[in-house]
């Protein structure tokens, strides 16, 4: 046994492999892990400026105050429409090296109000501008500190026509300066503006990616069963699921080598596809297709996912189809 008390040099090894195992798992690894994420189809990079003020953001300690996290919490829906996705963080993060790697803005705090959504809640250029010189004056009760360093006073006559200017009856400048906002502060305000929840149910995937849906005539008097689910998946899953069936990591799961497709029960499958499914914290909310989809498309989709990308499995019966659709219907009556 080790006599650390007296024996100091064991002492200090001893501490120094616990320092850099637990550097390597939950520092090192975990960023990694995050190379491996994509990000939701449909979401947009930032732009320069906005990553700009995203530097701003960080060396301003806003972080601090501000969360960017939405958790699966009824508290929470005040903050975003669904709880955040490790796919939503995908273009906020970026690698500056080899060894570093920018972290995701969680936060832990909420002193001020989560920033998630706040692009949609506010997207009122002027309203950012006032907030940040004196936040005071948009809302009497915050205890936001001013940014006022990153306004400057001009003479109007010298001010670019494309300057964004605070109103002088409000900042209460004598004589005939302004308050001209600085460059740091419009960066700040274009990230703050980019903060904007993705939207699944506004997800449009572009035309050309998507086949026509099969009409319902074509899947009982011709076309290959196989064309046929192929088409019917591009229409109703494949915005989520990608076409090669790997999913999107930290959004959406995979459906190659996928358990539940593959399982010789295929019942499970059948009712998450009949009824949507929303029980994993790390992934996104899967409508319902019973509604807008007949036992014949369901069949067809189903024998798609089972027998593509290495999936193996049989057929699923059209009866079983139909009996679980009568007893999810009768559940709901019930």
């Amino acid at each position: 046994m080790l006599n650390l008390h007296k024996d100091h040099k064991n002492l200090v090894l001893l501490a120094f492999v616990v320092f850099v195992t637990l550097s390597i798992g939950v520092a090192i690894m975990p960023a990694y892990q995050m190379e491996e994420y994509q990000p939701i189809p449909g979401m947009k990079d930032l732009t320069v400026q906005e990553r700009r003020g995203l530097s701003i953001f960080v060396s301003e300690g806003c972080v601090a105050c501000h969360t960017q996290q939405v958790r699966n919490i009824e508290m929470d829906k005040m903050w975003g429409d669904r709880p955040s996705l490790a796919s939503d963080y995908y273009y906020s993060k970026q690698r500056m090296d080899i060894w570093r790697q920018s972290p995701s803005l969680l936060g832990s705090e909420r002193t001020g109000p989560d920033l998630t959504d706040i692009g949609n809640r506010q997207p009122s250029q002027d309203w950012h501008l006032l907030h940040l010189y004196n936040p005071r004056l948009v809302v009497e009760a915050s205890v936001m500190p001013q940014y006022s360093w990153m306004f400057h006073t001009s003479d109007t006559s010298y001010v670019d026509s494309d300057a964004i200017t605070l109103p002088q009856s409000i900042t209460k400048m004598k004589g005939s300066d302004v308050v001209v906002a600085s460059r740091d502060a419009l960066d700040l305000i274009a990230y703050l503006k980019s903060l904007q929840q993705f939207s699944f149910e506004d997800y449009e995937p572009p035309m050309d990616f998507i086949p026509a849906l099969p009409k319902e005539e074509e899947i009982t008097t011709g076309g290959s069963k196989k064309s046929i689910g192929a088409g019917l998946y591009q229409s109703n899953c494949a915005a989520c699921h990608q076409t090669n069936g790997r999913g999107v990591k930290g959004a959406f799961p995979p459906l190659a080598g996928s358990l539940i497709v593959n399982n010789k029960n295929p019942e499970m499958l059948i009712k998450i596809i009949l009824m949507g499914y929303d029980a994993r914290e790390e992934y996104g909310v899967m409508p319902a297709l019973g509604e807008n989809l007949t036992d014949e498309q369901i069949k067809a989709i189903t024998d798609h996912e089972r027998s593509s990308w290495g999936n193996n499995a049989a057929e699923v019966s059209l009866e079983m189809i139909t009996r679980l659709r009568d007893s999810i219907n009768s559940s709901k009556i019930q």
